[in-house]
């Protein structure tokens, strides 16, 4: 592992017992390694996909030092941090910190969103208080918080805030940041359907959720574009890889990730309520998408 981030990032899910009361520590560690195993450059753990807005404070911590331990140096950790208030950010961000973790993904405050100038301080206010980098999460569909390029390369401004993960699905705000802004801060591509996009634009890492079900295809898809700057044979993969983004974009997200690992056999448990399942015929549908780009289901 290098000190320089590149490479996709598995957000990963968070492992639940079978009646979802508790953290499932054992599946913790088998995505975990199943993930290096695969070449997996990083993971981001209690992110959307590892369902941090279900987790106890406890257990959002427990998270960080499981992921850590397993990692142990392999792969880098971004540990995501999301709370309304500025003060359990901090502390969410120093235990991450504290647990061993390359840097930390930071989401906005939720429910009340804050302005430009509003978000700055809190960005600022979370940054300073730990010594490893915040990548800061771009997700306005979820917080309400809207940003242009101008003011996602201003975030960058601030000491510590090295890195964007953007799941906006705005295209042009994606290839605005790394034609003209990389200077700032680097933009990492966190839309799915996007990351051929992003890629082939030059991020030099992608933030990925369905990577943790098909690792081997990401990392083969990194590779063709970033690497040996193939395109067509990233073109190749992705035919395969677009219509198994494009259906999770279609279901509840972490659900989805959730039914892709039980379907190649690496279970991790169900979602927590209020989330719910996907239905036989979407994970039926789901496990043909698999298998016609090369997985193998159970």
């Amino acid at each position: 592992m290098t000190n320089e981030i590149r490479g996709i990032l598995a957000a990963i899910t968070t492992p639940f017992t079978a009646d979802g009361s508790a953290l499932d520590e054992a599946a913790m560690h088998a995505q975990i390694n199943r993930l290096v195993d695969a070449g997996i450059h990083g993971v981001v753990p209690t992110g959307t996909t590892g369902e941090f807005m279900t987790l106890t404070p406890q257990e959002y911590r427990r998270v960080f030092e499981v992921v850590n331990e397993v990692a142990a140096g392999r792969c880098h950790v971004f540990a995501g941090v999301g709370s309304t208030s500025t003060a359990e950010a901090i502390s969410l961000a120093k235990h991450a910190e504290k647990s061993g973790s390359t840097g930390v993904m930071l989401l906005p405050p939720f429910y009340a969103a804050p302005n430009f100038a509003e978000l700055q301080v809190f960005m600022r206010s979370v940054a300073e208080s730990i010594s490893i980098p915040v990548m800061y999460y771009n997700i306005p569909s979820s917080t309400g918080v809207t940003l242009n390029a101008e003011q996602i390369a201003q975030l960058g401004d601030i000491p510590g805030v090295k890195y964007l993960k953007d799941t906006s699905g705005d295209a042009v705000t994606m290839a605005d940041l790394l034609a003209n802004r990389s200077d700032k801060i680097k933009a990492f591509n966190g839309w799915d359907t996007l990351t051929f996009f992003g890629l082939a634009s030059g991020a030099e890492a992608s933030v990925w959720g369905t990577a943790t079900v098909i690792p081997e295809l990401a990392v083969a898809l990194y590779n063709a574009l970033a690497v040996d700057n193939d395109l067509a044979k990233g073109r190749e993969l992705w035919k395969k890889i677009w219509p198994i983004c494009d259906f999770l974009e279609s279901v509840n997200y972490y659900a989805g990730i959730k039914a892709g690992c039980e379907l190649i056999g690496a279970s991790v448990g169900p979602v927590r309520p209020p989330g719910l399942p996907l239905s036989a015929e979407q994970k039926a549908h789901f496990a043909k998408l698999l298998n016609a780009a090369g997985v193998k289901t159970v």
